[in-house]
């Protein structure tokens, strides 16, 4: 299970939405549906969990290129939603590389961020080892809103999404939307 929202930044504070990722496809399908949220070009975040295992920050500037932070790489890598924020760019290999395979990693749908079975691990050496569980991606994301480097790696999955939506000041409209 996974809940992702978009936090808008207007002249009136925080707004949020919920929103669905079953028809975005890619990074660039995310990045503009944040910027359909903001009627400015006012910073958009895509905030997405899942059940404990880790969570990502899409942070969207206007028209400027995405920002994205992944708290744990291999777990996001198994689901087929962090799959849209684990870019070639973000893996630091180069577009069209192989690299891990990551349809061999299990993505039935299930999104509960673990293979189904231990057999499934044997099936597939190398491949989730490939992608560490380590965070992933730009960790400064969040400086200039109050949330520092140190601060968002120390974040457990479990909370991450309410502990920055609180000091954002965004707690309540992130709770309407949950």
């Amino acid at each position: 299970m996974y809940f992702a929202a978009l936090l808008a930044r207007t002249e009136d504070g925080w707004e949020a939405s919920d929103t669905e990722l079953d028809d975005v496809e890619t990074l660039a399908d995310l990045a503009d549906l944040a910027r359909e949220a903001s009627a400015e070009d006012d910073t958009v975040l895509v905030l997405i969990e899942q059940e404990d295992a880790w969570f990502g920050v899409v942070r969207v500037d206007g028209e400027e290129d995405p920002r994205i932070y992944v708290s744990d790489a291999a777990a996001a890598a198994r689901s087929s939603y962090g799959e849209i924020l684990l870019t070639d760019e973000l893996l630091g290999r180069d577009p069209g590389d192989d690299g891990p395979d990551l349809d061999a990693l299990d993505l039935d749908g299930t999104e509960d961020g673990e293979p189904s079975s231990a057999d499934d691990e044997e099936e597939e050496p190398g491949a989730a080892e490939a992608i560490t569980h380590s965070p992933l991606g730009d960790a400064e994301i969040l400086d200039d809103l109050g949330i520092g480097e140190k601060e968002l790696r120390a974040l457990d999955a479990e909370d991450a999404l309410g502990a920055i939506a609180e000091v954002l000041g965004a707690s309540e409209v992130l709770e309407t939307v949950r």
